[in-house]
């Protein structure tokens, strides 16, 4: 498969994490330069993405999907990188989600022709860019979601005001109560439903939910509650489709769920048996390409129990740092902070240390912590009497959720497994 640069992407000083000091280049020739992260030819920190596991969960995943009779939408919103969307597409990736129209759009410049926005479009300025990328590629498909009376209001103004006869592909969305958008009951749905059937501006084409914000790594609690929602969604579409409610021209129903903590119980929501209809089920999960170190880690477990499985996942994103500073017993300050890596859900968690000048990584102490991240600064907790950091040395961060340490960085090397330098990315957050 491979990751390859994206319209002969050039790299240069003027991105964070490229020597101050090195000639601009394209990332198709950076492998040319012979850097090694462990050599110190990066300046720190520097998040990094392992080749061999980036491309072994790109296609674990897409025969996850093939195995159990679904498609795969990867949620682009994790990487927003043409280099890493573009390969989701070449191992048979159906389409790409997204969570804006300006995501969408970068998601057309990389190839995409299915594009789900799974989240509701409302402003004139987003309707406007969805007409338009619609307009100028003759192949496109976007559907968007859509959980109310009031947001089917807005587009039909706004295409009274265009005098557009635009009809947008949308997707029905059930939600949860207390948590993120979304219908909460099946009547609610249905009337929506009979709202978007009867409108000029739109076209319904099935049925979307988020299982997410169930989850909390209980296997058992997440088994019982997303199988109780998917029914409850199931529910749904087959009320849908027993009103006769889905779009005259739609020669297939779109179900649609999964994000990346649980997403073998969806499977039976995207495989709904009974509809007038034939399905197509998709699978959403995104933070998947990466993986991490801590939370996904812990729900994949749990996939791994429940599916059986042997291999799966694997870490595949971390974020290099130098030891700065070791002003006291006991506490090491690297040059690592919240500008630089996630901190949103979890600490990062230090993975390896790297002596100085030395090329080879061993383990770090499962004691070391990170207690505290300032905006350039990370506060590593370690034992005096055991293994200590000393300045100099190279310390690897592993991390808890992949999108919001990708959104801090313009550019990312590809390495192999002994740290050396063999391609590239860029993000357009």
């Amino acid at each position: 498969m491979g990751i390859h640069p994206f319209s002969e992407l050039m790299l240069g000083p003027d991105c964070k994490g490229f020597p101050l000091t090195g000639k601009a280049c394209r990332a198709s020739d950076i492998a040319s330069r012979n850097w090694n992260v462990l050599a110190d030819d990066l300046p720190f920190p520097i998040a990094v993405l392992k080749r061999t596991a980036l491309e072994h969960n790109i296609a674990w995943m897409q025969d996850y999907a093939q195995r159990k009779g679904v498609l795969l939408a990867p949620h682009g919103k994790t990487t927003m990188s043409p280099e890493l969307l573009a390969a989701q597409l070449v191992a048979g990736a159906w389409g790409i989600t997204f969570a804006t129209a300006y995501q969408a759009s970068v998601g057309v410049g990389c190839g995409a022709r299915r594009i789900i926005i799974a989240n509701q479009v409302v402003c004139d300025a987003d309707l406007d860019a969805l007409d338009s990328l619609l307009a100028q590629t003759g192949d496109l498909r976007i559907w968007f979601l859509v959980d109310s009376l009031a947001q089917i209001a807005l587009i039909e103004d706004w295409a009274a005001r265009r005098a557009s006869a635009r009809q947008f592909d949308v997707l029905l969305e059930m939600g949860i109560p207390g948590k993120r958008t979304g219908c909460r009951t099946q009547e609610e749905a249905v009337a929506v439903a009979q709202a978007i059937s009867r409108s000029g501006a739109l076209r319904l084409g099935g049925v979307e939910v988020y299982e997410g914000n169930l989850a909390n790594c209980d296997s058992g609690h997440d088994a019982r509650e997303v199988t109780a929602l998917v029914r409850r969604v199931a529910d749904v579409a087959r009320a849908c489709d027993t009103g006769g409610l889905w779009h005259r021209d739609a020669d297939h129903i779109l179900l649609t769920a999964g994000g990346s903590a649980v997403f073998d119980l969806v499977i039976p929501f995207l495989r709904t048996q009974g509809l007038s209809r034939p399905v197509r089920g998709v699978l959403r999960a995104g933070c998947y390409i990466t993986h991490d170190h801590l939370g996904y880690t812990r729900y994949l477990r749990n996939v791994e129990q429940r599916e059986g499985l042997d291999d799966s996942l694997r870490p595949a994103l971390s974020v290099w740092s130098m030891v700065q500073s070791v002003p006291e017993p006991g506490l090491a300050l690297l040059t690592c902070g919240r500008r630089d890596i996630s901190h949103d859900l979890e600490m990062p968690v230090p993975l390896a240390i790297a002596r100085k000048a030395q090329r080879t990584a061993a383990a770090a102490p499962g004691s070391w912590t990170i207690a505290a991240l300032n905006d350039q600064h990370a506060y590593l907790n370690f034992d005096p009497a055991g293994t200590t950091p000393a300045v100099g040395d190279r310390i690897e961060l592993g991390i808890s959720h992949p999108c919001t340490t990708f959104d801090k960085w313009r550019w990312m090397p590809i390495v192999e497994d002994d740290g050396r330098v063999s391609g590239a990315i860029h993000t357009r957050f």
